[in-house]
């Protein structure tokens, strides 16, 4: 079994989305949100090689898309955890993936 592990900049991601979530859509629909990003997370460490690499974009990388949300993550060395790097929307263009 695997493990995940977020970024800082990962977190920051996750709480934006949860804090938008809860002053457009309330608590409810923000948790319920929150919960399904957590559940990838949970899949993407039991299957890694699950989503695309996306090496054009960053090597080593790979992606999946959860509802408008990429979620960008890596393999670790040991091939038992993986570090998630990004949560990134469209409305996201100008952020990193560093």
């Amino acid at each position: 079994m695997g493990h995940y592990r977020l970024t800082p900049n990962a977190k920051d991601d996750l709480n934006h989305l949860w804090q938008y979530g809860l002053e457009t859509y309330g608590e409810t629909k923000a948790d319920e949100y929150y919960y399904r990003f957590i559940e990838r997370f949970r899949l993407l460490a039991e299957q890694p090689l699950l989503y695309p690499a996306v090496d054009h974009i960053r090597l080593g990388y790979r992606r999946s898309v959860c509802d408008k949300q990429s979620i960008y993550y890596r393999i670790a060395s040991d091939e038992n955890n993986i570090e998630i790097i990004r949560i990134i929307g469209q409305q996201d263009i100008h952020v990193s993936l560093s």
